[in-house]
């Protein structure tokens, strides 16, 4: 009944468990972002950068600000340590972002804040289009018909939309009208919006009721404001707004285009919930998808098809990792079958493995985990150790029942061995909970699962098994395929290991002298290996940045985006294209830049494509060069997992310049960018500095403007409005809101000359622009990067696959050392060095502690030192079969392979710990030494190779695993196979020998 029970609870709790891609990570950062369309960047640096930088960096805890400013955009990133709470982090910047409003323009959008929260990133997005409807009429059904019905279905928390067109009223002055009427464009703007207003009345009352009163001024069309009087002229006629204007009920000016597949249309993007299944709200927005089409909810024009869905993602690696977890079990039970010869022993290690699963199970619903790719990778791994202790336990109840012993006997023997090796392998694992920052974050839910499924295993070994083969398996010969050979192999292994104990000590210490020559030539290699962070991903999702000279218009743009997509679209093995032209689009936000586009392309699965995602860049590259687009430049890189990253921006390689003139800069910077594009695997490689654009300037002089009656503001405002706009009101019909903007027809501003004879009322009189201004253009830089409110040039690169991230970082510091800067002036790697350096001396760290953890548990279960010493010289010699397997499967050093080499300091242990525990038992009993070590060996040949073999089998899934996500577990798998196999053979030889001079006397 108490297996029942935890079979019941095991259930419930998977049935519980959220289902994502990757573990809850929340970097420790928070992020500013204002938007104030059009305003040049330098003025959004002194306007508004600066502002929040100086409120923001004295935020509590904050370790540095970083920001990017751009045309009409400021974004200012604070950092802090992984430790901090986040929620609270955001709550001080907050307070400090309100204390930084006062001093920003009052034309800017509301600023908004948020934490860099992964799970806050769309789980789909669609493209909606329409063969007939225009922009405007595309974008209304989606906001007023689609989102609704998609915001009602439970895990929702947003459908937010981008691209298309938005209604607009737009009023367009005829400055030459304006000038016969002295009317300032200012005040017609004021007179506009203050005309638009409903205020409270008073109340009505009587002796029986009370009424509240109204005064409705708002406009209720867009006649009423064609018709809007705002003045008369001198004979006492009535001048209305049109006869001044142009009043049309139009759309937008289009500054961004959104299509995906060629399609032109608008992008809805999905945000589920915080807790809610990703897979689970995916499949519900198809379902209502599906269901508006049966109902014919959907007019025939419309088109919906999904962008980006990241349920696709999270299905493939969940499968994955599942096919792994449920291939290395039946190979580890196939392999007890051949070497039990009884299926319903087999039965009893195929009931175990689920049994224990569900306890797992039931833990990490305790914890709090989700299912994911570490979660689940971590089931795959535990799989074999699984059934370690369920082998041991079963053959051992096997043997003592054919000397006619009970099962309770043959439990008692081994328990205490079991006991030992789960110890050893939790206290392996039990550094790992000192992990922190990121690598804690995406490995912890992986430790986690591998030490409840380890503690599982102890549990049903020492209580179920035991239950289920006193009851259900009798004493009978073992008639299994492998039996004879394994007499056979039993036999030359205890002749050869009694010659072996016999040799003379001379021979004995060369053997072995040899085997740590072996060792440390051998091990050699490994620090030659690349080293990276994290392990390459391989999603099949690309990026690829498009770049035209400063000043390409919109069309221009357009044009050139067409021809590099079909460029994209002739490559092999695309499934979508969805681009963006203008800037980008995320959610509501927007941020528009004519002469830049960026597209997403998504590759088919990788098990369906014969490149990987970083050979199909290198392709379309060469591809791209051979097209020969003018004035065209293209960035392409691979993007790795959604919400997953070790650096501030896409780019594997970035070097900070910092300085205080930016003329400076962008020179060290174009001489650091010359010397790095000369190294081999380096791509892409650009800095910030690059990225300019042109300006027209208006400076004013002070003392003409002063004797006209003007002020620098009251002549930007002016200004701003004839070129740009102004929104100065809102017109609501029904419950829509519609910008009201203000402007004069932009084709009468073409060149400095035409902005020079935009008009100012000064008084009673019109004067020109041109009389108080002198107008000129000149190149800007078109981002500007500040870091610890200092200016800076970032030195960007992405990495191609024969090049590790320690050698491109090295080999760009030396780089660094060489190009001369001035004085005030530094070069500096952006973090992932010390991210690398911090994970790999962690991993060292780690190791060590994990090694002696397991040095004392195992002194305090045999109660002394000389035992354990036996056991822990076979451990270094499983970093020979470490070495080995890497190179066989061309894998860099990553902190997987660090965790996978602290793991198998805890595993390979196990079989050396059998093996002692028996030999003590046999001399407990008065055997001799050399008797016992040899009738111990002989006994446990065969359950030490069923527990290794059990071991790597299960795990072999993983480590040949080629599908989505299998990246990040397989340098672990590789690890954990190739140094038990190796170990178990040094240590089938080396304890028996160590033991008989150095274990206990």
């Amino acid at each position: 009944m108490l297996t029942l029970a935890v079979v019941v609870l095991g259930i419930v709790a998977f049935l519980q468990l959220r289902i994502d891609l990757l573990p809850h990570i929340i970097y420790p950062e928070v992020r500013v972002r204002v938007m104030d369309p059009g305003v040049p960047a330098s003025i959004m640096e002194d306007q508004v950068t600066r502002q929040l930088e100086e409120q923001l960096a004295i935020t509590e805890d904050a370790i540095y600000v970083q920001s990017t400013t751009t045309e009409g955009r400021s974004s200012v990133d604070l950092s802090f340590a992984y430790s901090k709470d986040i929620d609270i982090a955001l709550r001080d910047a907050n307070t400090r972002l309100d204390r930084a409003k006062r001093f920003l323009p009052d034309t800017i959008d509301p600023p908004t804040i948020y934490k860099r929260d992964p799970f806050q990133l769309p789980v789909m997005e669609i493209l909606v289009s329409s063969s007939l409807r225009s922009p405007v009429e595309v974008r209304e059904w989606t906001d007023y018909s689609l989102g609704p019905s998609l915001l009602n279905l439970p895990g929702i928390a947003a459908a937010e939309i981008g691209g298309g067109l938005k209604r607009e009223i737009q009023i367009i002055i005829d400055p030459h009208k304006l000038e016969s009427m002295k009317f300032d464009v200012i005040k017609l703007t004021d007179e506009i919006a203050r005309n638009n207003q409903d205020t409270p009345a008073g109340r009505l009352q009587s002796r029986v009721e009370e009424i509240a009163g109204r005064t409705v001024g708002s406009y209720q069309t867009v006649d009423e404001i064609r018709e809007l009087e705002i003045g008369s002229t001198s004979d006492g006629k009535t001048i209305h707004l049109a006869d001044v204007a142009k009043v049309l009920d139009t759309a937008e000016e289009q500054r961004l285009i959104v299509r995906s597949n060629g399609r032109p249309g608008v992008k809805l993007s999905i945000q589920k919930q915080p807790g809610a299944n990703t897979i689970e709200v995916v499949d519900a927005v198809e379902a209502r998808l599906q269901e508006m089409r049966q109902q014919s909810l959907f007019p025939d024009d419309i088109s919906v098809e999904p962008v980006t869905d990241q349920a696709g993602p999270i299905r493939n690696a969940i499968n994955n990792a599942t096919a792994a977890a449920l291939g290395g079990a039946t190979l580890a039970m196939l392999v007890v079958y051949l070497f039990l010869g009884s299926l319903l022993r087999t039965l009893i290690v195929g009931t175990a493995i689920p049994v224990a699963t569900l306890i797992t199970f039931a833990l990490m619903s305790a914890a709090g985990l989700n299912m994911n790719i570490m979660t689940l990778g971590g089931l795959a791994l535990g799989i074999g150790m699984l059934v370690d202790s369920t082998i041991v336990m079963l053959e051992n109840i096997h043997r003592h029942q054919m000397m006619k012993s009970t099962a309770s006997e043959a439990a008692t023997e081994v328990t205490s061995a079991i006991i030992a090796s789960t110890s050893t392998n939790l206290a392996a694992v039990v550094p790992f909970f000192f992990l922190s920052g990121l690598i804690g974050l995406i490995f912890r839910e992986l430790i986690f699962t591998i030490t409840a499924a380890v503690i599982a295993s102890m549990v049903v070994a020492l209580t179920l098994v035991p239950a289920l083969a006193g009851r259900f398996t009798k004493a009978e010969e073992n008639h299994s395929l492998l039996q004879r050979p394994l007499n056979a192999l039993t036999g030359l292994y205890r002749s050869g290991l009694k010659k072996l104990l016999h040799l003379p000590t001379t021979l004995k210490l060369v053997l072995l002298g040899g085997m740590v020559v072996l060792l440390v030539y051998l091990m050699q290699p490994f620090g030659q290996l690349p080293s990276n962070l994290l392990p390459r991903m391989d999603e099949g999702l690309v990026r690829i940045s498009l770049t035209s000279d400063s000043g390409t218009s919109i069309t221009e743009m357009e044009r050139m985006t067409s021809q590099s997509e079909e460029i994209v679209a002739s490559m092999p093995g695309v499934q979508s294209i969805f681009t963006t032209v203008g800037g980008f689009v995320f959610g509501r936000s927007s941020y528009e830049n004519a002469n830049r586009t960026s597209i997403q392309v998504q590759l088919v699965p990788k098990g369906q494509r014969d490149l990987s995602a970083g050979e199909w860049v290198k392709q379309f590259k060469k591809k791209f060069a051979s097209e020969q687009i003018p004035g065209l430049q293209m960035r392409a890189f691979v993007r790795a997992i959604r919400g997953l990253r070790i650096s501030q921006g896409e780019d594997d390689l970035s070097l900070k310049i910092r300085g205080p003139d930016i003329d400076t800069l962008n020179d060290i910077g174009n001489r650091l960018v010359d010397e790095l594009k000369e190294v081999d695997g380096l791509t892409n490689v650009r800095h910030s500095g690059e990225e300019t654009t042109r300006e027209m300037l208006i400076g004013i002089d002070r003392d003409k403007a002063a004797r006209a009656g003007l002020d620098s503001t009251t002549i930007g405002d002016a200004v701003r409005i004839a070129m740009d706009g102004k929104t100065v009101t809102t017109l609501y019909d029904r419950d829509r809101g519609i910008d009201v903007v203000v402007r004069m027809d932009r084709e009468q501003w073409r060149s400095p000359s035409d902005v020079a004879n935009i008009q100012l009322l000064a008084g009673d009189n019109i004067i020109r622009l041109g009389d108080v201004a002198t107008i000129r253009i000149e190149a800007a830089p078109g981002s500007i990067r500040r870091d610890r409110q200092q200016r800076a040039v970032e030195v960007n690169a992405s990495l191609s696959e024969e090049l590790s991230l320690e050698q491109a970082i090295r080999q760009a510091l030396t780089i660094s050392e060489k190009v001369e800067t001035p004085e005030g002036y530094s070069i500096a790697e952006a973090g992932s060095l010390q991210a690398l350096q911090e994970g790999q001396a962690l991993g060292t760290i780690l190791l060590a502690l994990a090694l002696f953890l397991v040095l004392v548990v195992m002194a305090v279960q045999f109660e002394s030192l000389r035992n354990p010493l036996v056991i822990m010289f076979g451990v270094p010699f499983s970093g020979i079969g470490v070495v080995i397997g890497l190179w066989l499967w061309g894998i860099d050093i990553t902190m997987p392979v660090w965790i996978g080499m602290i793991m198998l300091a805890g595993i390979v242990v196990n079989n050396a710990i059998v093996l002692v525990t028996t030999i003590e038992n046999r001399r407990n009993k008065g055997m001799q030494r050399d008797d016992a070590i040899i009738e111990a060996a002989g006994l446990r040949l065969k359950p030490i190779l069923m527990a290794t073999l059990t071991t790597v089998v299960g795990m072999m899934p993983l480590a040949l695993a080629y599908g989505s996500g299998s990246e990040m577990l397989k340098p672990l798998a590789v690890v954990l196979v190739t140094g038990l196999l190796f170990s178990t053979l040094i240590s089938l030889i080396l304890v028996p020998l160590l033991y008989k001079h150095i274990g206990n006397q």
